[in-house]
């Protein structure tokens, strides 16, 4: 990844990354692997509507803790082929640090090896059995436009809007919407009200629901059909 923009990061506490460019963690310092299932999984109900050939899309990889928590679900849920998943970042981690951030929750990091090695490697594609992954590096206002690819259910978890608005426009949620499958779903952590409004205005029927821990609320999105 020498050609690509690095994320810039900070420990806290020694176990949780923070973004120094956004002075944003990159998960809940409570309990990271719990908040994904609920807001990303629990948000595009999710084990259940997974089909073969299901296609996951995500704005932010991150760690790749959301990444590993959908496929700990789809081989706890014993759907037959790999899951399909596309993420989109702009300042991919280290690899050393994503072993290091991963470390924090055993089962996720338990499953990572190949994705680690992956990444370390440079790799935009990684392919298993279980799982079918493309990485596509750069602003997403430029890639997404690009990408032939439409998802069943996307994860928005880029780092906070009021920190990184330029994730969450109106212009991006509609290449959100014109990449989803109708009745496709998107989650997210923020419930802010610009981002609820992007999504209705692409087209997606926007709720608000309890968010996690200290978090009071969260938004889900389903495409209309």
């Amino acid at each position: 990844m020498s050609q690509r923009q690095r994320a810039d990061i900070e420990w806290k506490d020694g176990a949780v990354p923070v973004a120094t460019r956004f002075d944003d963690p990159y998960f809940s310092i409570a309990d990271g692997l719990a908040e994904t299932r609920h807001v990303f999984l629990t948000g595009n109900d999710l084990p259940a509507r997974f089909t073969p050939g299901f296609r996951i899309a995500e704005l932010g990889i991150g760690t790749g803790l959301n990444l590993l928590a959908a496929l700990i679900a789809w081989r706890a849920a014993g759907v037959a082929g790999p899951l399909r998943y596309t993420g989109f970042e702009a300042f991919p981690m280290d690899w050393g640090d994503m072993d290091r951030a991963l470390r924090a929750f055993p089962e996720a990091h338990a499953v990572a090896g190949p994705l680690v090695h992956a990444w370390r490697a440079g790799a935009t594609r990684f392919q298993s059995d279980d799982l079918d992954a493309e990485f596509i590096f750069g602003d997403a206002r430029e890639t997404l436009p690009r990408w032939a690819g439409r998802a069943e259910a996307w994860f928005l978890d880029g780092f906070a809007p009021a920190k990184n608005p330029e994730l969450w426009s109106p212009e991006l949620m509609a290449q959100v919407a014109a990449h989803t499958v109708p009745g496709g779903t998107a989650a997210t952590y923020t419930a802010a009200g610009f981002v609820r409004r992007g999504l209705a205005e692409a087209g997606f029927e926007v709720e608000r629901r309890p968010g996690f821990g200290r978090k009071r609320h969260m938004t889900v999105a389903r495409l209309s059909a």
